[in-house]
């Protein structure tokens, strides 16, 4: 990899994500955001999986830009909703749902589901492309379980719910250096600062 920054847009509008991807990747990378392509439309994500929606994004945000291009699609599966809310876990209370409405209607489905069945996990696909092209695709996981009640001013999303896997408290609550060490999207970005084609 070359030392010099590289260039690298996130196909995104959520200045949270982005924010999270900046401290995660640090200074190799110069980041911007798709505040850049303000002519660029909304992306309808119509995949059935976290890697198709990646890759709708972005491919369609690299044939606008001259660089490497990223796009994360993340979600919460919850065993006892048979993986729900999944690919719609945005979306999950509704189109134009926020965090803090997705989090009540979740909280409300496992309402009668005992708290060592509430077994989830966070699931992130990064795909990078160029020039149109899709050219790998990158996956991390981070297991845990749903709290009983929103915990934690930290994060965003379904953070004040999910506890990770040999913690007590929900990324709501931890430190955001500790979120962004063992996080699906710290570790499937992991992968893509290692990976072999930068140049």
């Amino acid at each position: 990899m070359s030392t010099s920054s590289i260039p690298l847009l996130v196909s995104t509008r959520n200045r949270h994500k982005l924010r999270e991807i900046r401290s995660i990747l640090g200074a190799r990378f110069e980041m911007s955001d798709l505040s850049i392509l303000p002519t660029m439309p909304e992306v309808e994500e119509t995949g059935t999986s976290f890697e198709e929606n990646a890759d709708l994004k972005a491919v369609a945000a690299s044939q606008l830009f001259e660089g490497w291009v990223i796009a994360d699609d993340s979600g919460l599966e919850v065993d006892a909703l048979g993986g729900s809310p999944g690919v719609y876990s945005a979306r999950y209370a509704g189109e134009t749902a926020s965090d803090s409405e997705n989090n009540t209607l979740l909280l409300k489905n496992l309402k009668e589901v005992p708290e060592k069945k509430r077994r989830a996990r966070f699931r992130c696909v990064i795909v990078l492309a160029r020039a149109g092209r899709k050219l790998a695709a990158f996956s991390g996981i981070v297991e845990g379980m749903i709290a009983s009640s929103q915990r934690g001013g930290e994060g965003f999303g379904y953070d004040p719910l999910f506890i990770p896997d040999g913690f007590s408290e929900t990324f709501g609550e931890l430190p955001v250096a500790t979120k962004n060490r063992l996080s699906h999207r710290a570790r499937a970005l992991h992968q893509l600062r290692a990976w072999g084609g930068w140049c």
